[in-house]
């Protein structure tokens, strides 16, 4: 018999499970709801606050009482929930025979669950000590301020008002203690259940791995599965019928797994670009290299933004990247300074440094003495596209165009941005006649094409000014993942389109 422990997120409590384990009790599964101290658990303790170890001690003990010899025990954390679900597993990993989870981050040992916390707003509050009401968090108090806390697509209205009515306020000692692991829990297999409505794929997860995080190595393990439900971050009121079938499947050792980084070849990023353009000299100048021409007079400039997060310590940086020192080639070679900025997105919490570092880029670019300051063009890649929005709300004179590849336009729901400033697709009400060239793929991440349908339709909406170039058969970075005539042809027409709008003389 496999008995499914059941640790809820962040101001939820047993009531959310109530489908979900309807399901797995008739499959024959025993289910177990986690009651977590002050949301709908024990009271708070005598003269003492809530925190991460009072929850983990709830899990705890009802992995003390269900497990047993004959039993399969899985641990299911969602949302906060696998911050104590995974310090009770590392205190209890003889019980447990797989942890699942489910749409939730990875902690790490020595760090808070405020870390995982989507809006950074609110982490910086809490961080310095603000808020909260006294010691703790209120919960959303309408359906609308559920969206900041993950995707509520495919909740029914009548669900969410429950689960808005059943809200408790979140104890903040839960978030600011750190996790303190042994190390016991790594020997655990894992599943992770990714709800795309939430903006995360299996596809991405892979993509990610390519990059070399150390820190998502331990993914390609094959004791590590993945399973994909099409819903928000709320599956369990959402989808519970699929979210049974895909534990009872899970603990069944069932599920995707990860292709694992070949040492022999490189990674997906480092691969060569599409196309074979000659070098050219180059200069580094600080976080900005420069790809020159081959002419004496001030020539445009093209400053190419790669995408991220990229973790801190990836080398090389991206400025050495096939793909962005290949445009920057193309760039060169048809009369442009090719530059490229290396910018510190390497959180989602970043954004805002990574637009200083761009902004600054952009300065440096413009009083270089071979460059003419007055036609410059921006190009954003995957990642980098919410930066974009700070140049369509407001287009610079010089600035003569501004291109897209395989961009993100709009922050995934599970982002947690706060604000409006990094939607591409809400700024470019505002861009004016500024030439856009956006390179679309046919085979893009479902998560990341949702955002660039947001973006034209807003775009055809107030008549922007948007040329689209489509690579039907393409992949997102198909400048080295897809070597076809196609993708060599995609380039040559999005780098011939930004040029020539260099090329035109006087102002848009």
């Amino acid at each position: 018999m496999t008995a499914f422990v059941l640790v809820p997120g962040m101001f939820t409590g047993t009531h959310v499970w109530q489908d979900t384990a309807a399901r797995l009790t008739a499959a024959g599964a025993g289910a177990h709801p986690v009651a977590l101290t002050g949301l709908d658990g024990p009271p708070r303790p005598e003269g003492g606050g809530i925190d991460l170890e009072t929850h983990i001690a709830d899990v705890v003990a009802v992995l003390d009482s269900v497990g047993a010899a004959d039993r399969k025990v899985v641990l299911v954390g969602h949302d906060y929930g696998i911050h104590p679900a995974v310090g009770a597993a590392d205190r209890r990993a003889g019980l447990v025979d797989r942890i699942v989870y489910l749409d939730s981050g990875m902690p790490r040992d020595g760090a808070p669950a405020l870390a995982a916390v989507p809006d950074q707003s609110l982490r910086e509050r809490l961080t310095a000590g603000g808020g909260g009401a006294g010691d703790v968090l209120r919960p959303p108090a309408t359906r609308a301020e559920w969206d900041s806390w993950g995707s509520t697509e495919g909740v029914s209205d009548p669900l969410l008002d429950r689960l808005t009515a059943l809200a408790a306020p979140q104890p903040t000692g839960t978030l600011l203690q750190p996790l303190r692991l042994t190390g016991a829990v790594a020997d655990v297999p894992t599943t992770g259940v990714l709800c795309t409505g939430n903006g995360t794929s299996i596809e991405m997860v892979q993509m990610l791995v390519g990059f070399g995080d150390p820190a998502l190595r331990a993914l390609v393990d094959p004791r590590v599965t993945f399973f994909e439900l099409a819903t928000g971050h709320w599956p369990m009121l959402s989808r519970p019928a699929e979210l049974a079938d895909v534990l009872l499947r899970a603990a069944a050792g069932e599920g995707h797994r990860l292709e694992p980084v070949e040492e022999t070849e490189p990674p997906v990023h480092l691969r060569p670009f599409v196309l074979d353009v000659p070098e050219v000299p180059r200069e580094r100048h600080g976080n900005v290299d420069l790809h020159l021409p081959d002419t004496p007079e001030p020539r445009p400039a093209v400053l190419f933004v790669h995408g991220g997060p990229v973790p801190a310590d990836a080398r090389p940086t991206p400025r050495d990247w096939p793909t962005l020192t290949g445009y920057a080639r193309c760039a060169a070679a048809g009369g442009a300074v090719g530059a490229v900025v290396d910018h510190r997105l390497h959180d989602l919490s970043d954004y805002e440094r990574a637009a200083a570092d761009v902004a600054a880029a952009v300065d440096l670019v413009r009083a270089d003495p071979r460059v003419d300051a007055d036609r410059v063009a921006l190009w954003f890649f995957s990642g980098g596209g919410p930066i974009a929005a700070d140049w369509l709300d407001a287009p610079p004179p010089w600035l003569r165009c501004l291109a897209a590849t395989y961009p993100v336009l709009a922050p995934l729901p599970n982002w947690g941005m706060s604000g409006d400033r990094f939607a591409p697709a809400r700024a470019v009400a505002h861009a004016g006649a500024l030439p856009v060239v956006l390179t679309r793929v046919g085979l893009e991440m479902p998560e990341i094409a949702a955002t660039v349908e947001k973006f034209l339709a807003a775009a055809e909406e107030c008549g922007a000014n948007v040329e689209v170039f489509d690579v039907p058969h393409g992949h997102h970075a198909f400048e080295t993942v897809d070597p076809t005539d196609e993708s060599r042809e995609a380039v040559r027409r999005a780098v011939r389109a930004v040029l020539t709008r260099l090329d035109r003389p006087g102002t848009r």
